[in-house]
């Protein structure tokens, strides 16, 4: 691919997905230049071939200036939070359904549809879950984060069937284990609770042992959403989304799996409190079952060992 852009870019996936499309390419073949979209940068790129634009992708000029030159491929990850969305509801529209939309419709002036890759969220299933998701479970967004990824989604499905873009959409389960206290994230005691047990410090969680989750390390993340780049479109099922899987664990589970990692003195260092609504946000998910998504390649990390030594280690 000649020309990839990343909004997002600076994120935690971001910064993955950037890393592996520099050293490994798309689909086989090198990527000459990308074009990476975030608020600010640290610094300047160490790698030619990177072209910083730092702003808002709220300001249509960001990504217009982006795509000045015909874009390849397009992984769309940029958001506000589902916390930080519902404390400031105008923020959310403008970068978690405005942007999207702007950024589908600049891809339309294209001479060739880039390929599209949407990161839409869980969160578009909304709390009261069954008792079992699968492709075929209807989302109930319980948060406006939700409803705006969902929106999301059905604009990339249209786009892709105007032919502005070839188009497919991953819901993203909880990537482990993201840097720092997760401002803005609900579910930030997920990677808090990997480095805390790591650095031998405690954590008080939100959630109960019991707790289940879908996770999934930031390498398994970018494996499929590298693959969602390059898969066949006709491939794709007309609604253009799957599932990504996860490994569906309690907290104990991975608690277990973090000490047989830095040993069994971890699990005293785990304080659980649960906070009601974050339990049922968060840690009230059901068994998940995407043979869908696998029959096309996506995948999970396989276990909540596997798991630990990806969200530690994620360049393995």
């Amino acid at each position: 691919m000649s020309h990839i852009l990343v909004t997002g870019a600076q994120g935690f996936v971001g910064q993955a997905l950037v890393q592996r499309l520099l050293a490994d390419g798309l689909g086989g073949r090198p990527v000459e230049r990308l074009t990476a979209l975030d608020l600010a940068f640290p610094a300047p790129p160490s790698d030619s071939r990177v072209c910083q634009i730092a702003g808002s992708i709220a300001d249509p000029a960001l990504y217009r200036e982006a795509c000045n030159r015909p874009v390849d491929a397009v992984f769309h990850l940029a958001s506000v939070p589902g916390g930080a969305a519902e404390q400031n509801y105008e923020l959310g529209r403008s970068i978690n359904l405005e942007a999207t939309l702007g950024l589908l419709e600049t891809m339309r002036n294209q001479a060739r549809p880039p390929r599209f890759v949407f990161a839409s969220s869980v969160a578009v299933y909304g709390a009261d879950l069954p008792q079992y998701v699968d492709a075929q479970t209807q989302p109930a967004p319980g948060l406006t984060y939700g409803a705006h990824k969902l929106i999301g989604e059905i604009l990339v499905a249209d786009a892709s069937r105007r032919g502005w873009v070839v188009g497919c959409s991953l819901r993203v389960p909880g990537v482990v284990a993201r840097p720092g206290d997760g401002a803005g994230l609900i579910s930030a005691y997920m990677s808090r609770l990997f480095w805390c047990l790591a650095a031998g410090e405690p954590i008080t969680v939100p959630v109960g042992p019991h707790g289940t989750s879908w996770w999934i390390s930031v390498g398994a993340c970018v494996d499929n959403l590298l693959l969602a780049a390059t898969l066949p479109a006709a491939r794709l099922n007309p609604q253009r989304c799957y599932q990504m899987p996860a490994a569906w664990l309690s907290v104990a589970e991975v608690v277990d799996a973090l000490a047989q990692r830095f040993g069994p003195q971890c699990r005293e260092l785990v304080r659980y409190a649960p906070n009601p609504q974050v339990e049922r946000l968060f840690a009230a998910y059901p068994e998940l079952d995407t043979h869908e998504a696998e029959a096309l390649g996506f995948a999970h990390d396989g276990s909540a060992e596997q798991l630990v030594e990806r969200a530690i280690a994620p360049g393995r």
